[in-house]
């Protein structure tokens, strides 16, 4: 059965990149306050937008007036990344992709996003964050194939302790490794074919840059 992707429009830094577009093409979309205007960018229709506009200029909230809105105050316990990623899953979204999730201006919002996503793979969701220039993915106990252009750089950055880590197809290949708690051994490394990722313990992200083919 075909999965029912939904992406979250948030307010960090995008670019249209021809993978990106590719990995949008059958998904639904959710905005989240300013993270509207990449539906400009993208040339997409949201099904509904929430948060609490603190963040969107009128132009922004004239442009997409067509668009439902779900209000929220700006005294809330959740981020309108976190609101909006509820309206997806009650829309019936079964896998995630965040595209401005990374770099902009609010580091605690970037952090959090990838903690975010973490958390939704714990709950056996399938996500990915994006700007386009950069993806990330969470690592988990299992394993995990990711198809990345030859020889671009990716870094894998343990939240935890990973504990039996195997990591195939790379320019830097590990085998059942070890890895402590904020050690730097498998940042920058180059992907050489189609990587796959095998952890026995452990919460990580796979920082990936499919267009930077500099070399680690």
């Amino acid at each position: 059965m075909a999965r029912s992707t939904f992406t979250i429009l948030l307010g960090g830094a995008l670019s249209a990149t021809d993978r990106l577009t590719e990995q949008l093409s059958d998904s639904r979309f959710v905005a989240a306050d300013g993270g509207m205007r990449h539906a400009r960018l993208l040339g997409v229709t949201p099904d509904v937008w929430v948060g609490d506009f603190d963040s969107t200029e009128e132009a922004l909230l004239a442009e997409f007036s067509a668009v439902p809105r779900e209000p929220y105050p700006a005294a809330k316990a959740a981020t309108d990344g976190e609101i909006a990623v509820e309206a997806a899953l009650s829309r019936g979204a079964d896998r995630l992709i965040f595209a401005g999730a990374l770099g902009g201006t609010r580091s605690d919002h970037a952090f959090l996003h990838l903690l975010q996503a973490v958390s939704l793979a714990e709950r056996g969701l399938p996500v990915m964050m994006t700007s386009g220039d950069e993806e990330a993915y969470p690592l988990l106990a299992g394993a995990f194939d990711l198809d990345l252009p030859k020889g671009c750089l990716f870094s894998v950055l343990g939240l935890t302790e990973l504990n039996g880590l195997s990591i195939v197809n790379a320019r830097y290949p590990l085998d059942d490794f070890n890895l402590p708690f904020g050690s730097s051994r498998t940042v920058s490394n180059v992907a050489e074919g189609l990587l796959r990722f095998t952890l026995k313990s452990g919460r990580a992200i796979v920082l990936a840059r499919p267009y930077d083919l500099s070399g680690a």
